[in-house]
């Protein structure tokens, strides 16, 4: 008896504590402040569409990328995105149009058919990810997309249509929330260079 309680004993010792989960989660921020704070509406604002955001396919997965030697793609298992990239950058574009006082209303694809938009906004994002530089001089955070406003309406005139490229943001490498900051930075001054073409009825 007492030999099988020492058995016991030994095997439960034998076995190991659960693991902590070292995954982490991240998502875009907005930076959307309270109503307060928002600028009163000029006359004749518009109305936006935002239409579904295209991605690079290899941006378009959970892990969070970082780019190594100029065209290394390095999935980072432990650093997530935690909803679609795509879902994030339309909030966050769609967040800073809404703020802006030239801008009404903005809707998202699918459109609601009784509501008449003056323009569509259209994204391809092309980068959004962390770099390590090849020469050993740091890291950074890099975002660029094409972007399109055109008339919403068929055959619709061209507003805007260039590649905007933020300016890289110095990042240590290491610290994932710092990147999502300095990406939520990029993709939000894409929202104010859209709010920039922008004309008022």
């Amino acid at each position: 008896m007492a030999a099988g309680m020492l058995l016991m004993a030994a095997g439960c010792s034998l076995v190991p504590p659960p693991k902590t989960d070292p995954t982490r989660y991240y998502v875009l921020t907005t930076g959307q402040h309270s109503d307060a704070a928002r600028p009163a509406k000029v006359d004749g604002a518009l109305v936006l569409g935002v239409k579904r955001i295209e991605i690079a396919p290899y941006l378009n997965g959970k892990d969070m990328v970082v780019r190594e030697g100029g065209n290394e793609i390095v999935y980072q298992s432990f650093a997530r995105w935690a909803e679609p990239l795509t879902t994030s950058i339309g909030r966050t574009v769609a967040g800073r149009l809404a703020r802006a006082e030239t801008v009404e209303r903005v809707y998202a694809q699918p459109f609601p058919f009784e509501v008449e938009r003056d323009y569509d906004v259209s994204i391809r994002v092309f980068r959004c990810e962390g770099e390590r530089k090849d020469d050993g001089s740091g890291a950074v955070a890099c975002f660029s997309a094409l972007v399109e406003v055109t008339e919403s309406k068929p055959g619709g005139a061209i507003l805007l249509r260039k590649v905007f490229t933020a300016p890289e943001a110095e990042w240590d490498g290491e610290n994932f929330g710092a990147l999502a900051s300095a990406l939520s930075e990029a993709v939000a001054a894409l929202g104010t260079e859209i709010v920039t073409a922008l004309p008022v009825k």
